[in-house]
């Protein structure tokens, strides 16, 4: 193992541990740097776009215990087979439509950043308008303004009519504080 000690002027002294020998040690301080942008970047994923919050259930699939091991698809009909093949499937694709919508906010944030922020209805302790939004200011920022986007859109006549009878008035959805400290 091979050990680096970085004295850093604010965090102090840290000690980093890498196992492969062949790495320089600004290499091994380089992918920590990247080791915090990914673990941050899942932080994001499961609790502003819930990427894997999922819930897929297969009706004829046997109940298990926590901890009891695989299950062995090979002795299961062909049929179950080919369901938890769908259930795996549904599942990778939500990640992956999770994985598209943080880009796409991350694109937003980084791009239209005055605008994100002009959208913004909350109020944040730490709000810098010069600095590109987070993926939560943006997510809330578009949740704020969908009643405006579906009311402006040309939306076929009878989505209209659903949105119209069952949709949630603007007020509603602008109260929604989207975890943040509210600007009342």
């Amino acid at each position: 193992m091979r050990f680096v000690i970085v004295c850093h002027p604010h965090r102090g002294t840290i000690f980093l541990l890498a196992t492969d020998l062949t790495l320089e040690p600004m290499e091994i301080i380089s992918l920590y740097g990247y080791r915090f942008k990914i673990e941050l970047g899942f932080r994001q994923a499961v609790h502003v776009v819930g990427s894997y919050a999922y819930h897929f259930w297969m009706a004829a699939m046997k109940p298990r215990r926590r901890g009891q091991g695989d299950q062995y698809l090979h002795r299961q009909s062909q049929t179950y087979r080919d369901a938890v093949h769908r259930k795996m499937n549904a599942f990778h694709l939500h990640v992956q439509l999770g994985c598209i919508a943080q880009g796409l906010l991350q694109h937003l944030a980084l791009n239209h950043t005055a605008e994100t922020w002009r959208l913004f209805r909350s109020w944040l302790r730490t709000m810098n308008p010069a600095l590109p939004p987070s993926e939560m200011v943006v997510a809330c920022a578009l949740r704020a303004t969908l009643p405006e986007f579906l009311q402006a859109a040309l939306l076929p006549h009878k989505l209209r009519i659903i949105l119209h009878r069952y949709g949630e008035p603007a007020n509603a959805l602008l109260s929604n504080n989207c975890g943040v400290e509210s600007a009342a």
